[in-house]
């Protein structure tokens, strides 16, 4: 008989697997209470079990935890681990601290199948997606490291990492289930940010189903002329479409949506840019993140000059839109924004 993934099932059958065992269906809280609010990755760490129970577990089901493979940390603080997943397969995570919060930024697939011009991972191909285990996996390993270096835990956690969260919906939304769980992590879903490159029936699905973590949309471009040249998905899903799926989301949560927005030099960052960009955000109750670019091989775009940039942002402002400039962290490791490609 072939050992499953204990992590793989629901608590309905974990408790019914356990039941089967002979044992009492509070087993199965105790047992879920190890594997997700504990951490643990090995049967034998279960010391309110009985041994013999134990090693039942090891004869019917396996874990397939998530190991730090590499780990690499920048001058400004920022940690970059490389992941090795059970089939050998790697993926990035990184904790970005700063003075009043930790940042865990998490992957939720193998690659990428969206190849976005200006990105590192879109660069890789697509393999797989993530089961929830390997997205929470990422999380408690950077909530560790995080206690270590400053003596206090992750207070966000952004999707941000490599992959497309919303083309991965059901073990991203399993995943964020544990993670904000008082049987798994207990954070508030207003500390989790999901970003997407816009997939619009999955940003209505959301909404549908009431998920109040916080939307951001990797937008970049505030016209499909310009985002379809630098963005395959927007031809699928393009700016109109989208915006009606924002507002639906905003009309069923309440939660405004971030504009995520890299500055181009020459490309996206003239104040025709900056205007249509205003235009926009009068169509969507958003705020607006202005990145800066991180430079990655093969790839002809480059850095917004400081003095477009902040006449983009005093452009925006002045148009009544919320707007702050992200400034970029772990250049020097290749852990910023759109650098994530398993390069080491």
């Amino acid at each position: 008989m072939s050992q499953k993934d204990i992590r793989k099932l629901s608590d309905e059958q974990l408790s019914k697997a356990l039941v089967e065992m002979g044992e009492k269906p509070f087993r199965a809280k105790q047992v879920s209470d190890w594997l997700w609010r504990k951490g643990a990755h090995d049967f034998d760490s279960m010391t309110n079990l009985s041994k013999d129970l134990r090693e039942r577990l090891k004869e019917n089901f396996i874990f397939n935890p998530v190991g730090e493979h590499i780990r690499q940390d920048s001058n400004d603080g920022t940690v970059k681990l490389g992941f090795k997943l059970s089939d050998d397969k790697m993926v990035e995570g990184v904790l970005i601290p700063d003075k009043d919060r930790n940042t865990a930024c998490v992957s939720s697939q193998v690659g990428c199948v969206l190849a976005c011009a200006f990105c590192a991972t879109g660069q890789l191909k697509g393999e797989r997606n993530l089961d929830p285990a390997e997205i929470y996996d990422q999380v408690v390993r950077l909530n560790e490291i995080a206690e270590e270096n400053s003596g206090r835990g992750l207070t966000n956690i952004v999707f941000m990492g490599m992959g497309e969260p919303l083309l991965n919906y059901n073990n991203v939304l399993l995943a964020i289930e544990k993670i904000t769980s008082p049987e798994g992590l207990g954070m508030s879903p207003r500390r989790i940010t999901l970003s997407t490159v816009g997939i619009a029936k999955n940003i209505k699905r959301l909404a549908d189903e009431g998920k109040r973590f916080n939307l951001a949309l990797s937008l970049h471009a505030a016209t499909d002329e310009k985002r379809n040249q630098i963005m395959d998905i927007n031809l699928t899903n393009p700016i109109d479409e989208l915006v009606g799926a924002m507002n639906y989301f905003y009309d069923q949560t309440g939660n405004k949506i971030t504009f995520e927005y890299i500055l181009f030099n020459g490309f996206n960052d003239t104040l025709e840019d900056a205007e249509n960009l205003v235009k926009l955000c009068e169509r969507v109750p958003a705020y607006v993140n202005l990145i800066e670019y991180n430079k990655v091989d093969g790839v002809t775009l480059s850095k917004s000059k400081k003095e477009n940039r902040d006449a983009f942002l005093e452009y925006l402002r002045r148009h009544g839109v919320n707007s702050t400039v992200r400034r970029s962290r772990g250049k020097d490791i290749d852990a910023a924004c759109g650098q994530l490609a398993n390069k080491n």
